[in-house]
């Protein structure tokens, strides 16, 4: 994790032309774009959005850091635990950390989530 410092973070807009999104590695049909992380000057959190594609799925996997999810659009499942949520845009989620979860998109319109986690490294360990 980042370790505070007293240097007052500068004010940052980045405009949404400026975000470049990126496959993510262990799970095909979802793409990332980081919005403001520590490169930018943020002190603490990280905010980024995802966008999960008509019929892709994230496999079960644990983060080392607790995020929390807000949905933009679409409407696809979310896998906790063992417990199974349908969410859709405005709902609003807390996954701790070391939770297992996993993600699946089922209908033909693009799933898309804001995530804030904190600054610094976030081990990904695939369950399945």
């Amino acid at each position: 994790m980042t370790e505070p410092s007293n240097i007052e973070p500068a004010a940052v807009i980045k405009r949404g032309d400026d975000i470049d999104y990126e496959p993510v590695g262990a799970a095909e049909g979802l793409t990332k774009g980081v919005l403001i992380d520590a490169a930018d000057g943020a002190p603490n959190f990280a905010i980024r959005r995802f966008e999960l594609a008509p019929g892709a799925s994230v496999p079960r996997h644990t983060n080392a850091v607790e995020h929390e999810q807000y949905v933009l659009a679409g409407e696809y499942v979310v896998g906790i635990d063992e417990e199974e949520y349908t969410v859709s845009a405005g709902d609003s989620l807390l996954i701790p950390a070391g939770v297992e979860h996993w993600y699946r998109n089922e209908h033909d319109e693009p799933g898309a989530f804001l995530c804030a986690v904190p600054n610094g490294d976030d081990e990904i360990e695939l369950v399945e």
